[in-house]
């Protein structure tokens, strides 16, 4: 069984590549993955998210996991598709084991690629995922490390803290990320708590946009929707994930909501990390290619709930 951490490419591939995010959406390293699985001859792509609550690094309401297992799903979707990549979604069981062992039943893919933390210890008995993976099926099993141990302790890689929400797909965005990285390595996780005035399905598009663009350019970074108001969901990811900086960006020439909050002072009081703070537009950059991907199948428990959404509609946010 394949499980180097290194996505190496078999000399072949063949049938359906499974792809299981464990907790966010699918990385810089999953995509390079599933593009030599394409290339070595593999016919398809699933992509697959469990229900359930991450174990670090983010808030998520409980009554929203269903919502925030789409957006992992949709996300990876929607970048796969900016290279051209056709994958299904299917969102499973709250239990990762569960949600596992009935991706590979229903898929019966050729490997599963699981793209969790380094260590993944789930369930009562803190079973480590890859491990139990490993020692449970026949398929083969090759673990994709969202955050890389190594990336993590290298000194010369400034990681930098993202929030935007509204803007994210922006131009001026986009180009002030690529600019940090060209000057120096950079490494962006991307928080896009709630905004009024755009839905989940909307910042799943825009944030997949924003990823293309900077997997283009060789950036590394991940990002997802996030349910908390932005000051809960920035204080959770600078206690959980190494943090050197933090970028905040607001809509350009109106009043923003996050801003008249105090978002900057009060993240300030809880870090001494510098704070930047800039505008920019909500455009959209163009993508290379335009793909709408379909939405997530839910597939499991709370099948049929009601869709969640924001009770704000103030669209003067980030």
């Amino acid at each position: 069984m394949s499980d180097d951490g290194n996505g190496a490419a078999p000399a072949e591939a063949s049938g359906t590549i499974l792809a299981f995010l464990n907790e966010v959406a699918g990385g810089r390293r999953l995509l390079e993955t599933l593009r030599a699985r394409i290339d070595a001859g593999a016919e398809d792509v699933a992509l697959v998210a469990p229900q359930n609550q991450p174990m670090s690094g983010q808030i998520v309401d409980r009554d929203e996991l269903r919502e925030a297992a789409q957006s992992r799903v949709e996300v990876t979707e929607a970048v796969l598709a900016e290279f051209g990549i056709d994958a299904v979604g299917a969102v499973m069981d709250p239990d990762p084991l569960l949600a596992l062992d009935d991706a590979i039943r229903a898929f019966q893919p050729s490997e599963v690629l699981i793209s969790a933390l380094a260590e993944t210890r789930i369930g009562v008995l803190r079973r480590d995922l890859i491990e139990w993976a490993k020692s449970t099926f026949e398929t083969p099993i090759t673990h994709i490390p969202v955050r890389i141990d190594d990336d993590a302790v290298r000194w010369d890689v400034t990681h930098t803290l993202v929030v935007s929400t509204r803007t994210v797909a922006s131009r001026g965005l986009i180009d002030a990320l690529k600019k940090r990285a060209a000057d120096a390595p950079h490494r962006y996780t991307v928080i896009c708590p709630r905004s009024g005035g755009i839905e989940r399905e909307e910042v799943c598009e825009r944030l997949a946009r924003l990823l293309a663009e900077l997997y283009r350019s060789e950036i590394d970074a991940t990002g997802q929707p996030m349910s908390p108001e932005p000051f809960a969901a920035v204080q959770n990811a600078i206690e959980h994930y190494r943090v050197d900086d933090v970028l905040i960006c607001t809509l350009e020439g109106q009043r923003s909501k996050w801003l008249e909050e105090g978002l900057i002072e009060r993240v300030k009081g809880i870090t001494e990390k510098p704070i930047e703070h800039i505008e920019a537009s909500d455009d959209v950059a163009a993508p290379e290619i335009a793909m709408a991907p379909d939405p997530a199948v839910v597939v499991g428990a709370e099948r049929g709930e009601d869709e969640v959404k924001s009770e704000d509609d103030d669209p003067t946010e980030g």
